[in-house]
């Protein structure tokens, strides 16, 4: 019996190229407006509809975005700009550095002083500012103690536990400007948190450029000053000073934050502004409350009083042998 030959099936088709991701060897309907052959008015339109402001899409819409009702949106995106931007600099830990804006650089603050003396006339006022500009010469050595301070936290930036550390301050001038500065003098990037305010201001020139932000709202910052916070080193200041000094002492005693180092750099200062004997004595606070910060006086004290906080705790900030 003669047996059939089966034929081989046939190959299989090669499957058709890949498109191209974008462009399209044919264009589809919408890729041309109307034609002003079919109807004369179509391109003044078209023209009105994409130029209206609804047109525009919501993320690139400023006016859209300014709303009341959009408020929660912005809220999200001036936390997650920072937060991720911090992420991918590998920002672990920070020491925030508070203190005021006038505490000028020694020379700079007896420029401004020559100049008051110069300008003399005997009236009261014109003594007062002289006074003032006085008492901003002899401030001034703050200024290089948060400089040398920034300079110590920068050289130790590649040796905390779990990820590098680095001096955060308010990205402005007088004693944030001297932190970032000394992290800037040893070579070490460091981070500013501005916040927008109704006149114009501008960043102090040691931030790092890609760790300098600009935040819309007080919250927010607020929230990043503390969500890496190791420390919190707070100079002479004034209102600003005090309103993040005093909201890290209430989330500390409430225990909404763990506790951590709240130094006082400048007792002869600090004890004028701030007496916790009286706020004891009449009962606003517990004495274990007074535990809640110490003062120093030099960067180094500052510094090594951080490090020996943190071995007491039993959390080393420092990797072996830094």
């Amino acid at each position: 019996m003669t047996r059939r030959r089966i034929a081989n099936p046939a190959r299989p088709a090669d499957p058709p190229p890949p498109p191209h991701p974008t462009i399209r060897r044919s264009a589809l309907p919408w890729h041309q407006p109307k034609s002003v052959e079919d109807d004369a008015t179509a391109a003044d339109a078209i023209r009105a509809i994409v130029r209206h402001p609804s047109y525009r899409e919501a993320d690139r819409d400023v006016d859209f975005l300014d709303r009341n009702d959009t408020r929660g949106v912005r809220l999200q995106l001036d936390y997650l700009k920072a937060e991720l931007l911090l992420k991918e600099h590998g920002v672990a830990h920070t020491i925030v550095v508070f203190g005021g804006t006038r505490v000028a650089e020694p020379r700079a603050a007896r420029r401004q002083a020559d100049a008051c003396a110069a300008e003399q006339t005997g009236d009261a006022a014109a003594q007062r500012r002289l006074a003032i500009a006085r008492r901003v010469v002899a401030n001034s050595r703050y200024y290089e103690i948060a400089r040398a301070f920034g300079g110590l936290v920068g050289a130790a930036s590649a040796r905390a536990r779990g990820g590098r550390i680095m001096v955060m301050t308010g990205g402005g001038p007088g004693i944030m400007e001297a932190a970032n500065r000394g992290a800037h003098d040893v070579g070490c990037p460091s981070i500013g948190l501005n916040i927008t305010l109704p006149h114009e201001q501008y960043p102090n020139p040691y931030v790092s450029p890609t760790l300098c932000f600009s935040f819309h709202y007080f919250a927010i910052r607020k929230l990043h000053f503390l969500s890496r916070a190791r420390a919190l080193v707070v100079f002479p200041g004034g209102y600003g000073t005090m309103d993040e000094l005093f909201e890290v002492l209430n989330l500390v005693q409430t225990r909404k934050i763990a506790p951590l180092p709240v130094v006082l750099v400048g007792e002869a200062y600090w004890r004028r502004v701030l007496d916790p004997e009286f706020l004891v004595e009449e009962g606003m606070i517990d004495p274990e409350d007074r535990e809640l910060f110490w003062f120093a006086e030099t960067a180094e004290d500052t510094w090594q009083g951080i490090l020996r906080w943190y071995d007491a705790a039993g959390s080393p900030l420092l990797g072996p042998g830094a």
